[in-house]
């Protein structure tokens, strides 16, 4: 998202970085270019309600205009549905509704759909709600799946899609917002 805003092909501003993660290249690169960033680990929070909490906290003070999920594994509370209601946006690894839903995710998508014996697969983006991986689709692009690919080899193909789709998608998303604001 930095390199394409920089490029120009996204007229947006980064509101900030939430992680669970503390040991992450995106905290090294968000504070280099002067993004703020918070780490909100779920365990470090007595139950869940804290965890929601401290989200919405950091979302209310950022004020953002769209949430994209781009490797958050965690499934996005309702509270903070409900607050950004058709504004949170997530790029899955695979061409849904196909490898969707609870435990879908990362190289476990990949497996399946070689497992499957797919043709294609690929990635999408959709709007998140409060089913995992079930919101509208944005966008998707298709990936051949080859008789010999491993897991690993078809991610790395997929991942090449997905960081040409989301930012495409966040580039329509943003002006369709602007035009009707």
């Amino acid at each position: 998202m930095i390199d394409s805003i920089e490029q120009g092909k996204i007229e947006a501003r980064i509101a900030g970085l939430i992680t669970n993660k503390s040991d992450i290249k995106a905290l090294e690169r968000a504070k280099k270019h002067q993004i703020p960033t918070a780490v909100l680990k779920p365990s470090s929070y007595s139950d869940k309600k804290g965890y929601e909490q401290a989200l919405l906290d950091t979302l209310e003070q950022w004020q953002p205009s769209l949430i994209v999920l781009a490797g958050y594994l965690y499934k996005i509370p309702s509270a903070i549905i409900q607050a950004y209601p058709q504004r949170i946006i997530n790029i899955h690894p695979s061409l849904l509704p196909d490898f969707g839903g609870k435990g879908m995710y990362g190289i476990h998508v990949h497996r399946a759909a070689i497992k499957q014996g797919v043709s294609e697969s690929g990635c999408t983006v959709h709007i998140v709600t409060e089913k995992y991986d079930q919101g509208p689709i944005l966008g998707q692009k298709k990936v051949a799946v080859h008789k010999t690919d491993t897991p690993q080899e078809l991610a790395r193909r997929i991942l090449t899609q997905e960081h040409l789709l989301l930012p495409q998608v966040i580039g329509s998303f943003i002006k369709n917002l602007n035009s009707n604001s």
